[in-house]
């Protein structure tokens, strides 16, 4: 689909605060979606524009109006440490990801629960890195945010939790400790109550648009904990109660 003169050009402004890789003015209001539709077409534009392959997906159920489902390109995904971030802390959210083991492409007959549950090869603990492109991003729009990719900065993906979609994922404790002690400390809860019914939705929603949700792509469905900043330079250790631990030590890029 060819984008409008005024998708183009919030296309333009966003890739141009990714490529200096520092954020900026919001969308000038000539360009800013006025829909998700509109949001949509901005993102597809952006992918088109920077020519990288998609290494993952975030997705949380869709409210009243309001799609809530962003790209995570492959060279933002890191599962080494130090990771790599933009900003003097850095601001993660304490997620669980699924690693797709087959394509789930276009068809006319929607996917049932079984069936993308079935394509999943792999439960890992992993944390969204966030940061948009927006210097003021309490300022901006939620269909603004939506074309920006829903501020994501990209993912670092942790260890497989072992028989991960046997275990209890809705609810569990979680904890951030560093070097001067614990950070965060508290119950943790999916926002969609269960972190593969964003998944199933993501499945029908790319498939009903003719797009694949593919192998090998990591889809990630809501923070545990809220956001959270964390200092750079300092080993850190995320406590996923019941399921795992995930060490990690962030850098400045």
């Amino acid at each position: 689909m060819v984008p409008t003169p005024a998708q183009e050009a919030a296309a333009q402004h966003l890739i141009a605060a990714r490529r200096a890789r520092r954020q900026g003015d919001r969308l000038p209001e000539s360009c800013r979606p006025a829909d998700s539709e509109a949001a949509l077409a901005i993102q597809r534009r952006v992918t088109e524009l920077l020519g990288e392959p998609i290494g993952g997906w975030k997705a949380a159920l869709p409210l009243p109006g309001k799609t809530r489902v962003a790209p995570i390109y492959a060279s933002n995904i890191h599962s080494t440490s130090p990771c790599p971030v933009l900003g003097k802390v850095a601001r993660i959210e304490m997620e669980i990801a699924f690693v797709m083991g087959c394509d789930l492409g276009p068809r006319a007959v929607p996917y049932s629960e079984a069936e993308v549950r079935a394509a999943i090869s792999e439960t890992r603990l992993a944390l969204e890195l966030l940061g948009g492109r927006y210097a003021d991003a309490a300022s901006v729009t939620a269909e603004e945010k939506l074309a920006d990719g829903m501020e994501n900065q990209g993912l670092f993906v942790g260890p497989v939790v072992p028989g991960g979609l046997d275990k209890k994922l809705d609810t569990f404790h979680v904890k951030i400790e560093g070097p001067g002690g614990v950070l965060l400390d508290r119950e943790g809860s999916n926002p969609s109550g269960h972190p593969l019914a964003p998944l199933y939705w993501l499945a029908n929603f790319l498939a009903s648009r003719g797009e694949s949700l593919a192998a090998g792509q990591i889809v990630t469905t809501g923070s545990y904990c809220g956001v959270a900043e964390v200092p750079l330079g300092a080993p850190l250790r995320m406590t996923f109660a019941g399921l795992g631990v995930l060490p990690v030590e962030f850098t400045a890029i």
